[in-house]
């Protein structure tokens, strides 16, 4: 049996699969915000009540904002400030008396929808979640791609492929730098763009009714959104050729998206043709505590 736990802000919530990829059972609480002892303690509870509801003993696998890092061996990244600095891997293993892997959330989402989702099959996936924020994952042969500095898959934080005047310098970001991909594509960046081309304040859903319901400055703005993110994919094709990109995250639900964006990349890609496919996750929102169960490869667990 896998166990996988997906550390957010606001719940954690974990599941057991069984080699098959079946769910045994589920189960989540909120986040104790703040304080790192009883976040610690929420984890072990969940896995408690999991092995006690299925009578099996599991691997552990922990999908978390931000990343452990290869140099001190401490979180770093995390928007969840209070794991920062702590040793989290160490200071959970010794709790459970096991190992437990960890993956920033983006590379569960990617191995998940890699593992049995869809990109199931594919051997490159990169699966992307565009809301709050922009993240991405990078699974190659069913494995996640992690790299010597921990930041494999972290796009939003590259700058905005071939800026047009009005992109650059860019918004500024909350990394410190200005012009991240983030800052304009995420779901706040795509209100902020929309603000600054017509005085409106809207949500990013917003804007997204007004668009269907014919409002040209609405139009305006999901057509620059549509252009933005295309020439950004261009580039992640341009890099990594993955052969499926699979878009997570709020904004992955407009459905118009799946039609317009592989219109519009083959103008960013360096070659006669591209198929990558592009494709909404099948697992949704569950893929994050999914992926984080998959860490443990069959054999593994």
């Amino acid at each position: 049996m896998r166990i996988g736990i997906d550390l957010g802000g606001t719940k954690i919530e974990a599941v057991a699969l069984d080699d098959t990829g079946q769910e045994l059972a589920r189960q989540r609480v909120a986040t104790p915000r703040h304080d790192y002892a009883a976040t610690l303690e929420a984890m072990a509870g969940l896995v408690a009540g999991l092995e006690g509801a299925t009578y099996q003993r599991g691997s552990v696998g922990v999908g978390m904002p931000g990343a452990i890092s290869p140099a001190s061996g401490l979180v770093k990244n995390a928007n969840s400030t209070w794991l920062n600095g702590q040793p989290l891997d160490r200071d959970l293993s010794a709790r459970l008396a096991r190992p437990v892997r960890f993956a920033n959330d983006a590379n569960c989402f990617a191995l998940s929808e890699a593992t049995d989702g869809a990109g199931a099959g594919a051997r490159v996936v990169f699966g992307v979640i565009l809301g709050t924020g922009v993240g991405a994952g990078i699974v190659v042969d069913g494995r996640v791609l992690t790299g010597p500095n921990a930041v494999a898959g972290e796009w939003g934080h590259n700058p905005m492929p071939a800026p047009r005047p009005d992109e650059w310098p860019g918004p500024d970001c909350y990394c410190g730098r200005s012009g991240c991909i983030e800052t304009l594509l995420s779901g706040p960046g795509l209100a902020a763009d929309h603000e600054r081309h017509t005085g409106m304040k809207e949500r990013a859903e917003g804007i997204v009714e007004l668009a269907s319901a014919g409002n040209p400055a609405a139009e305006a703005t999901l057509a620059r959104y549509e252009e933005r993110l295309a020439r950004a994919f261009g580039s992640v094709i341009n890099l990594l050729d993955p052969d499926v990109i699979v878009f997570g995250g709020g904004l992955s639900q407009i459905p118009r998206l799946y039609e317009t964006l592989p219109r519009l990349w083959g103008g960013s890609v360096f070659s006669d043709r591209v198929d990558t496919r592009l494709t909404p996750p099948r697992f949704g929102d569950a893929s994050g505590v999914r992926g984080a169960a998959w860490l443990w490869a069959p054999g593994e667990a």
